[in-house]
């Protein structure tokens, strides 16, 4: 019997970015049920509404995605929201979790989580020497949070709890909102549309010079279910491609490869955010032999495509 097959996974988040992605995966190991249900049919933020549904539904493993996310402005906009959003569907989530007997939990934290000024590159052990970058700490830390109180239940009740840091995701399916998106999503579109319009110039935030690292969205999918059936330690674990590209560079590739040919403009007024990003991804290679396969260029053209073939039939 595969570890799979006798398991009913609950995912929250199993209709976002990257709940679609791994739903999709995990479908193909054929586990006993997969249950994803939308905000709608479960509210985390209700501590009554998330008891019931364990009661109701008993999975035995969880893998908890769903979060309140944005980039750099969305996360200045609503600092409030995210922290408390974000705290409360995952603090209540373990806890009913425990509660009901649960018998894996698996709990996505975020890059955000490290240090402003951590070394590059990002080690596990140097996840609580500083404070996050501004911008975003208050997601980070409520997502932090999270691994304080898998730590503390371990201790206390045995709770088999692991933790998770992705670094940014990308690829086919992702939100392109313009206030709402990250980095390449948000570039994909402006490029695209500008050069649909014939605009002659893109203007983009910064000065380009922070770096950031991107993981594709399958790899993460992948990472995260590897983890799961491999994974039960209290050490939190890296998911990134460990390859590493500053913000300028990374607009002239999506620029070539969306076909856009006019100036880009770096409005200097706004915020650059955490100066370096790029993870030591050692830990999960040795703890559960995973990987990523998919280049930043390849996993680009991908999005791209996708996001064309998405604007043409709206």
């Amino acid at each position: 019997m595969s570890f799979w097959e006798s398991r009913r996974v609950l995912v929250t988040g199993g209709g976002g970015f990257l709940g679609r992605a791994l739903v999709s995966k995990l479908s193909r190991l054929a586990p006993a049920a997969i249950l994803a249900p939308r905000a709608s049919e479960l509210d985390l933020r209700e501590r009554d509404a998330v008891r019931g549904y364990l009661a109701a539904e008993k999975p035995d493993l969880i893998v908890h995605l769903a979060a309140v996310v944005g980039g750099i402005g969305a996360n200045r906009k609503h600092p409030g929201l995210f922290f408390f959003e974000n705290a409360i569907m995952g603090i209540q989530l373990i806890e009913e979790a425990r509660r009901a007997g649960i018998g894996k939990f698996v709990c996505l934290g975020t890059i955000c989580a490290y240090p402003k000024h951590t070394p590059v590159p990002f080690r596990e052990e140097d996840l609580w020497n500083g404070y996050p970058e501004e911008t975003n700490a208050p997601y980070g830390l409520a997502k932090k949070m999270l691994l304080v109180q898998l730590h503390a239940y371990r201790e206390e009740y045995g709770f088999p709890g692991i933790y998770l840091l992705p670094v940014n995701l990308y690829g086919p399916e992702d939100h392109f909102d313009l206030e709402t998106s990250h980095v390449i999503p948000a570039m994909i579109r402006k490029f695209l549309e500008a050069r649909e319009s014939g605009a002659r110039e893109v203007v983009l935030w910064g000065d380009g010079s922070p770096t950031r690292e991107f993981l594709y969205v399958e790899d993460a999918a992948e990472g995260i279910l590897s983890a799961a059936e491999r994974y039960d330690g209290a050490a939190p674990v890296n998911l990134g491609s460990g390859e590493e590209i500053s913000i300028r560079d990374l607009a002239s590739l999506v620029a070539r490869e969306t076909g856009y040919a006019g100036e880009i403009r770096w409005d200097t007024s706004r915020p650059n955010g955490q100066p370096r990003r790029k993870l030591d991804v050692t830990r999960a290679e040795h703890l559960f032999g995973w990987r990523s396969r998919v280049s930043l260029t390849e996993g680009l053209r991908r999005a791209i495509d996708w996001y064309k073939g998405r604007a043409q039939t709206v």
